[in-house]
């Protein structure tokens, strides 16, 4: 009997969804032992943003961000794979399966990335910030007040017709 593609599919989405459980708690493990289990001191200032998994389940990587220096970051990253033992066998603990993903840690520049796109952008705000002020200062708001005087008094006559219309029904 032959499988057909959209067996092949199911099966694809299972094995998927089954990674997909199997990283977010292997990052949840991860995350709570770097916090409150591991001792070393060159693990400082640590967040795991985020864990691939292979499909076959051997091979975990953690992404983690760490805030520091350069030479800091390599240096929790050496400290983080000397623990790497540690964390599979809480790993192992937690997860029921026949294999404990061996775990690699990689560093995650994305939060580094974004704190420098968002200076860049302070930096650059200042002056369009300015240039608004002066096209602010030149702009002509004669013709919108005229336009809100005329609602507030179409608002006003409206009011006195509906409390009047009020006033006749009782």
């Amino acid at each position: 009997m032959t499988k057909s593609p959209a067996d092949n599919r199911h099966i694809e989405i299972m094995t998927s969804r089954r990674v997909l459980k199997a990283a977010e708690a292997i990052r949840e493990v991860v995350s709570m032992a770097i916090l409150t289990d591991l001792r070393d001191p060159r693990i400082q200032g640590v967040t795991v943003t985020f864990v691939e998994v292979s499909p076959d389940m051997r091979v975990a990587k953690v992404h983690v961000s760490i805030m520091g220096s350069d030479t800091a970051q390599k240096l929790c990253l050496k400290g983080l794979q000397s623990s790497a033992g540690f964390l599979q066998l809480k790993i192992a603990k937690r997860i029921d399966t026949r294999y404990t993903p061996v775990i690699r840690f990689e560093l995650d520049m994305g939060v580094k990335k974004s704190i420098a796109i968002a200076k860049m952008l302070t930096d650059m705000l200042p002056e369009e910030e300015a240039a608004v002020a002066e096209d602010d200062e030149n702009f002509d708001h004669s013709e919108f007040d005229d336009i809100a005087d005329e609602w507030t008094e179409t608002e006003d006559d409206e009011d006195d017709s509906s409390s009047a219309d009020d006033d006749n029904s009782r």
